[in-house]
């Protein structure tokens, strides 16, 4: 080796060059793992190998992009996450989080979270590995996204399961969740909201609730959007945290945002009604009471927003509930626009089951109820759905299980007759068993009327 070679600055520029290097790497490793096709072939060319040393390494610019790449490779394949965790970058990772800076910081919550969303095993082996007291510790910081990922990374872990949330709770999460919900930046509270998936959470004081339900009344779309569907997500939970919900104030916000001119708003408002409604007929009662059932119906006639499938449930749920509130359901002219939605050639296959399945809620209760569903001219629509071979097996289902219910209760001889001729053998001995009872019932009569004469 020359003597200029070994100069202090040359072999300044060898670890120069090096450094860059690595950059240039984990940069790279980052921007490609962002695509999902791309990680089996990163995974099979060694790519977690490689960046397990980089994760604590002396730069601190290589040290988050190496972390980031690991979490988007995570967030894409379960298999990849597993990994993660059984190579001990997980570990390496929580050791690290305290350690270096707030990048770090958001980079190192974002891959407990990515590893987390997969199932409960990977949740509660973050939690063995004694994730959440390093990620509720990231609750206090005092960078704003640090906070907002520690939220998601607790929301992750404790969806899967009641004894995931319980020990998130467990951890100290509540009161300073409860203070995130102060913070003036929109996307923690957002964020904040995911999180009350934790029933144990809402259990524990009826004011809380109410802290929530007041986020319904501020004007951003994506607060009320995300307080509407952490509501939905505690109310569909069990019949005691719909109750609570109602109670918070839930109920009127929903209804109004029912008709909101966000359509995600809409849909989540309708989510949340669907939630509350399933539990009882006394909850069922009270949206009906306070007028929920136009604003659904309203919602059935959307041409797109995904909001027709919760809105069609919750009817079908209401109307499950007893033969009144069915009747209620028929009174809100709520049968035309399901029927509408069955003729609807470019209908989804979730709109038509949610469709029929309400339909069928309301038709089982009685002759009458079957009538209303028998006049509108639906029961040879779902027999169109079943029996044509294009249909889903989904599909088929619903329309087959919403006739059965249809014409047990049917007495309607005209919306009977039509049927004779086009429905398959296991749609006819229902349409049969019913003509018999209307031609037994007319023969009765009329046997009556002549015996009088005599």
């Amino acid at each position: 080796m020359s003597h200029s070679m070994s100069s202090p600055r040359n072999i300044q520029l060898v670890f120069e060059t090096y450094q860059k290097a690595r950059l240039a790497f984990v940069q790279t490793m980052a921007e490609l793992a962002t695509r999902a096709t791309n990680v089996k072939c990163l995974e099979s060319a060694g790519v977690l190998d490689l960046l397990r040393p980089l994760l604590s390494d002396a730069c601190s610019t290589v040290r988050q992009c190496a972390v980031v790449a690991a979490a988007r490779l995570a967030e894409h394949d379960e298999g990849v996450a597993r990994q993660l965790l059984n190579g001990g970058m997980v570990t390496i990772t929580l050791e690290n989080l305290n350690k270096y800076n707030v990048y770090y910081k958001r980079s190192a919550l974002y891959l407990m979270r990515a590893v987390a969303k997969h199932n409960e095993e990977l949740a509660a082996a973050i939690v063995r590995l004694g994730a959440l007291e390093h990620i509720v510790s990231c609750l206090e910081d005092f960078d704003t996204q640090v906070k907002e990922n520690a939220a998601w990374a607790l929301g992750y872990i404790g969806k899967h399961s009641e004894t995931l949330a319980g020990l998130v709770v467990d951890a100290g999460t509540l009161p300073l969740l409860v203070l995130a919900f102060q913070e003036p930046e929109m996307s923690l509270k957002q964020c904040g909201h995911r999180n009350r998936k934790s029933d144990r959470y809402l259990k524990m004081k009826l004011d809380i609730t109410r802290s929530i339900c007041s986020f319904l009344l501020t004007p951003v779309v994506i607060v009320q959007r995300s307080t509407l569907c952490a509501l939905g997500a505690v109310a569909g939970a069990r019949t005691e945290l719909a109750e609570a919900v109602v109670a918070g104030g839930a109920l009127p916000p929903a209804l109004l945002h029912a008709g909101h001119d966000a359509a995600p708003v809409r849909r989540a408002a309708a989510c949340l009604l669907r939630d509350i409604v399933k539990h009882s007929v006394d909850l069922a009662q009270l949206v009906v009471n306070t007028g929920g059932c136009g604003p659904l119906v309203e919602l059935l006639a959307e041409p797109a927003g995904g909001a027709r499938v919760p809105a069609c449930m919750a009817l079908g749920f209401i109307a499950g509930q007893s033969d009144q509130l069915a009747m209620a359901v028929i009174e809100s002219k709520a049968i035309p626009a399901l029927v509408e939605i069955l003729q609807n050639s470019e209908a989804e296959d979730a709109e038509l089951c949610a469709a029929a399945w309400t339909l069928g809620h309301v038709a089982k209760h009685s002759p009458q109820h079957s009538l209303a569903i028998a006049v509108a001219n639906a029961l040879p629509r779902l027999l169109q759905l079943y029996t044509n071979p294009k249909s889903s097996a989904e599909v088929r289902a619903r329309t087959s299980c919403a006739l059965k219910q249809a014409l047990q209760c049917c007495l309607h001889r005209p919306a009977l007759e039509p049927l004779l001729h086009s429905a398959p053998a296991c749609i006819l001995k229902y349409v049969l068993a019913q003509y018999a009872k209307v031609s037994s019932t007319n023969f009765y009569l009329s046997f009556n009327f002549h015996q009088v004469l005599s």
